[in-house]
């Protein structure tokens, strides 16, 4: 696992975005398609503007969310939306996305249905991954009801989860479909962030999910 260092966090989104469309380009030299996983929150819109314009084969990159609330995608809640509103535009508008959700299904319902869909899409090609200050990645939450089977070691691709805090259920990616990903970037910002990331490398993933699944990836931190 490397660590990078940027001066400010413009340099770590230009970084970033130039790291990922490289990972991808080089996936699609050897590949018919390449998977990109990408989580929702406010850290990866400015990454995903920036991509957006990027000249690659998108129309053979399937983009799907790390973790999704089990809302439709034009909830104002859904990372769906912030998805399609600044990465699948310019250029970036051929790629595939690969929705989540299904309507008239619980997420505990729909999750065989969608790791069945996901089969083809593994190993993940380039992850993209966020962090919360109490080290979850994904929707992998420390202690949240459901997180125990995601992170066990034969999980499916994809499962529920139901953290007590939040309004709705959600869906995630399991620890070991995160894992596995050919090439994985961390992007957190903050002294916090740092040193919570800091702090998860010597606590189990129980209590440190990202510890789980960021092994041979890059963190890339700014203040």
């Amino acid at each position: 696992m490397s660590f990078i260092e940027n001066a400010d966090r413009d340099m770590a989104i230009m970084n970033v975005a130039h790291a990922i469309t490289s990972d991808l380009r080089k996936c699609l030299l050897q590949h018919e398609t390449a998977s990109f996983a990408v989580p929702g929150g406010t850290t990866p819109g400015p990454i995903f503007d920036a991509m957006s314009s990027v000249e690659i084969d998108w129309d053979r990159v399937h983009v799907m969310l790390t973790d999704e609330r089990w809302v439709p995608e034009d909830h104002a809640r859904s990372n769906a939306g912030l998805v399609k509103a600044r990465l699948l535009t310019g250029r970036a508008a051929a790629a595939k996305f690969i929705s989540f959700y299904r309507d008239g299904m619980s997420a505990e319902e729909a999750t065989p249905t969608l790791s069945e869909a996901l089969a083809g899409e593994v190993p993940i090609s380039v992850l993209l991954l966020g962090m919360g200050v109490d080290m979850h990645t994904a929707s992998l939450f420390p202690g949240a009801p459901g997180v125990a089977a995601a992170m066990a070691r034969g999980a499916p691709l994809v499962c529920a989860v139901n953290p007590a805090d939040q309004p709705e259920a959600r869906i995630t990616l399991s620890a070991p479909a995160l894992d596995g990903a050919m090439d994985k970037h961390l992007v957190i910002f903050g002294d916090d962030k740092r040193a919570a990331f800091e702090r998860a490398q010597s606590l189990p993933p129980t209590e440190a999910p990202i510890s789980a699944v960021i092994s041979g990836g890059t963190t890339h931190w700014a203040a």
